[in-house]
């Protein structure tokens, strides 16, 4: 798998665009705003394809750019269907910007998995953030794409609409049970592993909820 990533936007939204070097087919995760120009350009560069656009969950700051790609590629959005409506009917929020929404045409669920090339990626259900949120698992290239589950250092928020703090910690206790040397890609910040987050990751499990 190569991997090209870029953190765009008002608060830095890691876009990645994963592509299989054999078949020269690509997925793009959390395609925020401004994303677009940064996606297309790597994508015409290494001559990939674009085959579907995934949104690990549906805030206004990793959804911004999908229609446009969309439109721009061809590509169908993926969701969880949780947070469908996320995508649907966006929440502006905080952003200094318009919110175009888009229609999810493949769903992201528990045990299924998104194939590109000879690429797999099994989708875990993380609710906690959202009630929609997943991770993408590539297993065979030891990756996790966290969205904003886990930070280094960290989890993602539980206190805007459609956040649970007990179904963070129980996102967190299914993570931990990884192996330390998994590399995890999340939502905003530096890339981490299991192992760099194991102390505190314990903790969760060890108390059965999070921590101040």
């Amino acid at each position: 798998m190569e991997l090209v990533s870029r953190a765009v936007g008002p608060i830095a939204t890691n876009v990645h665009l994963l592509g299989d070097p054999r078949t020269r087919e690509a997925i793009a995760i959390d395609t925020a705003i401004p994303s677009l120009v940064f996606v297309s350009d790597e994508l015409a560069a290494r001559g990939w394809t674009l085959k579907l656009i995934v949104s690990t969950h549906g805030h206004w700051d990793h959804i911004g750019d999908n229609a446009a790609l969309a439109a721009h590629s061809g590509a169908p959005i993926a969701a969880h269907p949780l947070d469908r409506g996320r995508l649907e009917q966006p929440d502006r929020g905080m952003a200094p910007f318009e919110i175009p929404p888009s229609i999810p045409a493949v769903e992201l669920a528990e045990g299924g998995v998104v194939r590109f090339g000879e690429i797999r990626l099994d989708v875990l259900h993380t609710p906690g953030h959202t009630e929609g949120s997943v991770c993408l698992l590539a297993a065979d290239d030891g990756l996790l794409f966290a969205g904003d589950t886990l930070f280094a250092g960290g989890w993602g928020r539980v206190d805007l609409p459609g956040g649970s703090a007990e179904a963070m910690a129980e996102s967190l206790a299914r993570l931990s049970r990884f192996e330390d040397r998994l590399r995890v890609f999340p939502g905003h910040g530096p890339s981490t592993t299991i192992g760099r987050e194991r102390a505190w990751l314990d903790l969760v499990v060890a108390e059965g909820r999070l921590f101040a």
